[in-house]
């Protein structure tokens, strides 16, 4: 979650050495990640096929991008955790997760990748374990326990959707999540959340994305589990909690709420979710990109320097994503003029850009100098391939009416 705030359980025995091994395969993972995404640029301009979108973004590149980010953050000793396990971070961990899985389902991947495969085995083995299990930060334990907890049923119901089957073990984390669910004080129907200073995840106010999060994962999971008897008084909590601290929230943790509406009925009014995208609209640049930093209200970074105002990758993919999961489509003006923001700004290694909220980033090679791109690169990912999808399906029954046209 927030691997520069505090060390981790297991310390490097020979930090200075340890950090110039770190440094060289950066490089090399770097210089690898540039020519395999070469290779995808060339072989994706080769099979292109005509859409809305004119396939103009490179899903090789992004793909290969958010793998080897993955891997990095997977083998990144702040990462490291107890029994072999790492942290799964809300920067690049669970946005990878749904992301990759969209681009393997958008463009018919038979079987999870490598890197997908490792991060659902290691949520596993710390659901199974949870009672054993150390939590991420012992300094903050109940925090970080209710902040994995979310992020662990929203990673396995996103997996499940795949089958749509829900499994034993999503099961469990589901269980595991509601139990934690906070029945007194502020935070009532949400999920105590770990706070080290730092927005868009980790900010006093994050515990407010974290419920989103967990209001997610209940609508992702499979086999209408969202309409479980057993689950409806947690479900209403959520909602009491939502209605109760909407009004005192940024900007952008309001569109993570309209998130939760498109999966959660109820959460929202049809007039509350009106208002929130008029909101949202509002904030588009001429550009048709939206920047992260005008939804923060009155956030500044931690070292003064001045927040970057330009639009990027994060808040434009993000806000394109919910406005598509809330029922707009690419024919609408401003979902559009995001998407084409979104095509005209993927970079040539397959990442898009994002800024961070909370410092200027003096090494542009460092591991944490990648974390907003890694959120930002993911939510592209989930706009785009929700358009492709929508386009595919208007093309379907156009396809079909035609045909039945006498």
């Amino acid at each position: 979650m927030a691997p520069h705030s505090q060390p981790a359980l297991t310390k490097p025995t020979a930090p200075a050495r340890i950090a110039r091994k770190m440094h060289w395969k950066r490089l090399i993972r770097g210089l690898s990640a540039f020519a395999l995404c070469a290779v995808a640029s060339l072989c994706a301009s080769c099979s292109r096929q005509q859409t809305n979108l004119d396939n103009s973004w490179n899903h090789r590149a992004a793909a290969a991008y958010l793998d080897e980010r993955e891997t990095t953050w997977m083998t990144y000793p702040h990462a490291a955790r107890d029994r072999g396990t790492f942290c799964v971070s809300c920067h690049t961990a669970m946005p990878y997760a749904l992301s990759r899985q969209a681009i393997d389902m958008a463009y018919g991947a038979s079987a999870p990748s490598l890197d997908e495969r490792k991060l659902i085995d290691n949520v596993r083995t710390r659901v199974t374990l949870w009672k054993e299990i150390q939590p991420y930060y012992p300094s903050q334990a109940s925090a970080a326990r209710g902040t994995e907890a979310v992020l662990n049923t929203l990673i396995l119901a996103s997996n499940d959707a795949r089958t749509g089957k829900l499994s034993a073990d999503t099961r469990a984390a589901f269980g595991e999540m509601w139990s934690l669910q906070e029945t007194a004080g502020p935070l009532r129907g949400a999920w105590q959340w770990i706070e080290f200073g730092n927005e868009p995840w980790e900010a006093p106010d994050s515990a407010f994305y974290g419920a989103a999060l967990a209001a997610v994962a209940a609508g992702l999971a499979p086999e209408d589990y969202r309409s479980a008897p057993e689950i409806q008084a947690n479900l209403q909590a959520l909602r009491d909690y939502f209605n109760r601290e909407a009004a005192a929230q940024t900007l952008l943790n309001r569109i993570s709420l309209l998130w939760a509406s498109a999966e959660i009925p109820a959460v929202l009014t049809t007039q509350q979710q009106e208002s929130i995208v008029n909101e949202i609209v509002a904030k588009q640049r001429a550009d048709g990109g939206w920047s992260a930093s005008s939804l923060v209200g009155t956030w500044k970074r931690e070292d003064k320097t001045p927040l970057v105002t330009k639009s990027d990758g994060y808040a434009t993919g993000f806000i394109v994503y919910t406005l598509e999961q809330t029922g707009l489509g690419s024919d609408d003006i401003h979902v559009k003029r995001g998407l084409d923001w979104l095509v005209q700004n993927q970079r040539w290694s397959g990442r898009w850009d994002g800024y961070s909220l909370n410092r200027r980033r003096l090494n542009p090679f460092s591991n944490p100098s990648g974390f907003m791109d890694d959120a930002a690169t993911a939510f592209a990912v989930l706009a785009l391939t929700r358009a492709e999808a929508k386009t595919g399906e208007k093309a379907a029954v156009h396809a079909a009416l035609k045909t039945s046209t006498p």
